[in-house]
């Protein structure tokens, strides 16, 4: 019995370890190709693909191009015997009224559209009617339990429009006590903020705007005033939304502020512990003319199947679009093409796949590749996919989001975009010292970009992500200069039609980050290891 015994567990010993030899650690490393990525970046940021805008001709082509190379590459179809899932939308075009009147018991002023102040609707009613509607200060907009913060505490904002402050409470004053400090939390982010209004029975909600607390200029608000937006077609679904959404300049909050019966020093007392909430007696009146079509875009998959376990899978995401044609810069260019948002994440997904593929030893779990729409309208393709999945949630081990890679410059240094969340992280860590390379710190951690791609539906649906950020240290130049490099992107090209392809572009260290990400999914996909959470995720 004891000879049976040992023989068993030494059968077992040799059998692990013939697992963990199968595939060697540098498998695949050699397919990935920096032409073959530069050229699929090239043909994506191409003015012919329009700037892939969802429902346009540029959508086709885009999605064409995309499932042509994972047939080529030999990729499954990801959706039963199809690449594609189709994603319902409505096109929403809301042009809102040229001025807002403000009602006091002092007066009555107008704001200005555009330049005060920029609204929208996600409703499809013809039209959205502020009439002299009572407007609300309530803080920042927050409703968090585990930090014993309720800015809508004994507050009724039920039919009526409230005015809240963007980012977490404390930024606007540099108080890193609350909440995670200069770190953005998901209750700073925007979209939080219309959803707890929502939640709350508020009728409208309105941001006040602050680039350093926002992460953008006003501007780029500008940009999308009285333009298209996507959103889902809920059309027979119970979805809470608040009737106006939108952003006011922080010169004219202070305005409204000033113009109220209440204390003017509202935006630091909002900052309290204990602050409430107040009615500032103001009353809004402005209307939105509403033209809705219905339409689908399209997410597009690939798959490699597991041989062991097929039914747990790793999901490869990146987001096919950007914003199409729209306003011209100062060269008069007007097409969006979006060379490294995220042209680069989909170059990087096809050569990814192609790297998998080389590998002569088929993973256990199932690989994914879903490159997915409308990310630039609210990760409306991801939330979509999430909320109708091909692979059940339950059975999806981690994501792993590609977007804006470096394409630059080659750094020594790479850094995760809202670390603390899951083991994926030290998968990363381990890897990416073992390349040589080194962890630094999130950049701009106040702009909230863990909560801005592709990888947050699945976080918020419990499944563990990982999402990297590019370094500054030039393997060259230094960090000063790269640094400058990068924030040059970040201020001067970042969603503008200066992003654009280069091809000056080396790919160097764009290679960098696919080699680790390869490295990072073939520790979950050729083994049977759970990423975990961490204790400090807020989504564990």
């Amino acid at each position: 019995m004891n000879t049976r015994f040992t023989l068993f567990f030494i059968t077992l010993i040799l059998f692990v370890t013939s697992c963990q030899q199968r595939i060697n650690s540098s498998d695949g490393l050699d397919s990935l190709n920096a032409e073959r990525l530069k050229n699929h970046i090239r043909v994506l940021a191409s003015d012919s693909l329009m700037g892939r805008m969802p429902l346009t001709l540029g959508e086709e082509k885009t999605i064409r191009y995309i499932e042509e190379q994972y047939k080529a590459i030999g990729l499954e179809p990801g959706n039963n015997d199809s690449y594609i899932q189709e994603v319902p939308m409505a096109n929403i075009l809301a042009i809102a009224s040229p001025e807002m009147i403000v009602t006091s018991k002092k007066n009555t002023f107008t704001l200005n559209a555009f330049t005060d102040y920029v609204v929208w609707t996600n409703k499809t009613e013809k039209q959205i009617v502020i009439d002299k509607s009572e407007l609300v200060f309530a803080g920042y907009g927050v409703v968090a339990p585990e930090y014993n913060w309720n800015d809508y505490k004994d507050l009724d904002v039920k039919n009526k429009i409230v005015l809240v402050m963007v980012n977490d409470p404390g930024f606007w004053i540099g108080d890193t006590s609350l909440f995670k400090g200069k770190a953005m939390t998901y209750y700073g982010r925007w979209t939080y903020k219309f959803e707890e209004a929502a939640r709350q029975g508020a009728k409208g909600c309105i941001i006040i705007h602050k680039t350093e607390a926002a992460g953008y200029p006003f501007s780029v608000l500008q940009n999308n005033f009285n333009t298209n937006r996507l959103q889902l077609d809920n059309r027979n679904k119970e979805v809470q939304e608040c009737d106006l959404l939108g952003w006011v300049t922080e010169t004219s909050a202070k305005k409204l502020l000033q113009s109220s019966s209440s204390d003017t020093n509202l935006l630091a007392k909002a900052n309290e512990l204990n602050f409430k909430g107040t009615s500032l007696n103001l009353f809004l009146s402005t209307k939105i003319d509403v033209t809705v079509n219905y339409n689908h875009s399209h997410n597009v998959i690939g798959k490699i199947t597991g041989t062991k376990y097929p039914d747990e899978v790793i999901i490869y995401t990146a987001h096919w679009d950007h914003f199409g044609i729209g306003k011209p810069n100062a060269a008069g260019d007007s097409i969006y093409n979006g060379a490294i948002d995220n042209a680069s994440g989909v170059a990087a997904l096809v050569e990814l796949a192609q790297a998998f593929k080389s590998i002569k030893t088929k993973p256990e779990r199932t690989i994914v590749f879903l490159t997915v729409t409308a990310e630039e309208q609210g990760l409306l393709g991801a939330y979509y996919y999430v909320d109708n999945p091909i692979f059940p949630i339950k059975n999806t081990i981690a994501n792993i989001n590609v977007d804006m890679l470096n394409c630059l410059n080659q750094t020594n240094d790479f850094y995760i975009t809202g670390a603390g969340q899951s083991e994926l992280e030290d998968y990363f860590i381990e890897e990416l010292k073992q390349a040589g390379f080194y962890l630094s710190e999130e950049k701009y951690p106040e702009a909230g970009m863990y909560f801005r791609s592709d990888h947050l539906p699945f976080v918020k649906a419990g499944v563990p992500a990982l999402f990297i950020g590019n370094g500054t240290d030039d393997i060259n130049l230094g960090k000063e200069e790269g640094e400058k490099i990068q924030s040059h992107y970040r201020s001067k090209t970042y969603h503008t039609p200066d992003d654009e392809f280069n091809e000056i572009w080396k790919m160097e260290g764009t290679i960098d980050q696919l080699k680790i990400l390869l490295q990072v999914g073939k520790r979950v996909a050729y083994t049977h290891i759970f990423p975990q959470w961490k204790s400090t995720s807020d989504y564990k």
